[in-house]
């Protein structure tokens, strides 16, 4: 069945995507062209506007279908989490990536020839995606061009073991809305990007996440037994249990990637009236040995 969300529905009163006609209105109706990000990372705006607020980032590699243009911006549809919204053309290149790697450091420097000693010509993020095209020494060469250190990448038909560890990775990274990178992440971003190192395709926002992901767990499992890499959702804000009783999460309060005991969180949510646990989810786990 469809369900108009305007977020993942690239459909506006006077133009959308080709495959949604017979299913919204629209004047005119298109096909998109194929589009990839070239930049390190980018802001997708709800309107064609830097001033208009910030949606979520878009990622090195990301591919996207473009639907319309208009002075500079691009209105788009990102392959990967289906979001809809505003780009600046200028960090958009024709064609998909056809990736082989994804960045698994947090963040990643791409050099003008395999010399760590050289100025650098952009950083990329974790989760980022790009095509090698060949190797020299201990860098892998990118055919978009430069070279970034091999160690920093795993091959896109791999992922990694622990999504809860890749998000300790981020702890203290300061709180951005929208983002999804080390210098910068929201709630759901953190949850998205780690699990998109093990190969789970996560929306982009707590209430479709809340919805796609996992398995629900009763409420009361705070007090019976909570496990690590359990999703706790409240309306509008998720964090990771890194354990059965420890929260980790990027959060408004401290205004970065935080841990804290779970009672702290939901005491101080409560306090501001904004409700209790909405849903717990529970994705297969199996925590490292060490």
């Amino acid at each position: 069945m469809f369900i108009f969300d305007p977020r993942t529905t690239p459909a506006r009163p006077n133009l959308a995507a080709a495959h949604l006609a017979g299913k919204v209105n629209a004047t005119r109706f298109v096909e998109g062209r194929a589009m990839h990000v070239a930049t390190e990372l980018t802001d997708l705006h709800r309107a064609p506007d830097p001033d208009a607020p910030v949606d979520t980032q878009i990622l090195f590699g990301e591919n996207l279908t473009l639907y319309d243009t208009q002075d500079g911006w691009g209105w788009v549809q990102l392959a990967g989490d289906d979001y809809v919204g505003y780009v600046a053309m200028s960090a958009l290149a024709e064609g998909d990536v056809r990736a082989t790697h994804r960045v698994t450091a947090n963040r990643t420097f791409i050099y003008p020839r395999p010399d760590i000693k050289a100025p650098v010509l952009a950083a990329l993020p974790l989760g980022a995606e790009v095509e090698v095209s060949g190797a020299d020494g201990n860098f892998a060469k990118l055919a978009s061009g430069g070279f970034v250190i091999a160690l920093h990448l795993m091959r896109a038909d791999e992922t990694a073991d622990d999504f809860v560890a890749i998000a300790e990775g981020f702890h203290g990274t300061p709180y951005l809305w929208g983002g999804k990178s080390c210098l910068g992440l929201d709630c759901s971003g953190l949850v998205q990007i780690a699990l998109g190192q093990i190969g789970v395709a996560a929306p982009r926002d707590t209430d479709l996440q809340q919805r796609a992901l996992g398995v629900s767990v009763p409420i009361k499992a705070v007090e019976d037994g909570l496990q690590r890499g359990d999703l706790i959702y409240w309306k509008g804000h998720v964090g990771i249990m890194r354990d059965a009783e420890t929260l980790l999460h990027a959060n408004a309060h401290h205004m970065l990637v935080a841990s804290e005991p779970l009672s702290a969180p939901r005491a101080r949510i409560l306090s501001k009236g904004a409700g209790d646990i909405t849903a717990i989810k529970r994705l297969p786990y199996e925590p490292l040995s060490f």
